[in-house]
């Protein structure tokens, strides 16, 4: 089982899932999985239960989640009902749906793509990625973040262009971040996953986190299928 090290934080419940396809994923979702992009096929706001938990789980180590700089999970709900959540790629879009549903933030990372270690951590001074195609940056100083050898690749807000998807990818990891103060919320969001890339012929498995520093296990994803 995959593992993923993770830094003392009183808030964070991550729970992740490791996703292999049969072939490359291919530029096209099925029609089943665009549909649910769909305005009226999920909440048309976000609760303000899961807005006030998820920004502070990002406050935590000092960043400020507004703006342009907001939860993902936002401007998908935000997004989706009012007919601007389009369809991207079949694991992004599995992803982006059951974010929406559930009202937390995921990163979908291509695993063939990222240089393991991999760990979770607050983002240092200085630290920042290009997170899109226009080479713009976001600054991650504070914020929880996904690492791997080469630094900060992926967080609740955007991640990092270098470890994105694209029409060959066949391994990633769609990791969720969850938070304690909405119990159970990250392990639903996570099986919502899994059943959505199964229906894309996706083998799936759980990934265990531990503690920096020991073997104690955190928690694990869903289980295999």
């Amino acid at each position: 089982m995959m593992f993923i090290e993770v830094d003392s934080h009183p808030l964070l419940d991550p729970v992740a899932i490791r996703v292999e396809l049969p072939t490359p994923q291919g530029t096209e979702s099925p029609p089943w999985l665009q549909k649910l992009l769909e305005p009226g096929n999920g909440p048309e706001e976000l609760s303000q239960e899961s807005r006030k938990a998820v920004r502070s789980l990002l406050r935590h180590g000092g960043y400020r989640p507004a703006g342009r700089g907001k939860p993902s999970s936002e401007w998908l709900v935000k997004a989706a009902a009012q007919g601007r959540l389009g369809s991207i790629l079949p694991l992004v879009d599995a992803g982006n749906a059951a974010s929406r549903a559930e009202g937390i933030p995921l990163s979908v990372v291509d695993l063939d793509r990222v240089q393991p270690p991999l760990t979770i951590s607050l983002g240092q001074p200085g630290e920042r990625y290009i997170f899109n195609r226009s080479d713009q940056q976001i600054d991650v100083e504070g914020l929880i973040c996904l690492r791997d050898r080469d630094g900060p690749l992926a967080n609740a807000v955007k991640d990092s262009q270098r470890c994105k998807t694209d029409d060959t990818t066949r391994r990633a990891l769609i990791l969720v971040w969850g938070t304690v103060d909405l119990p159970g919320a990250a392990t639903r969001l996570a099986m919502r996953v899994q059943d959505l890339v199964s229906q894309l012929g996706a083998d799936t498995e759980g990934v265990e986190f531990r503690r920096s520093g020991g073997e104690e296990s955190l928690l694990s994803g869903p289980g295999s299928h």
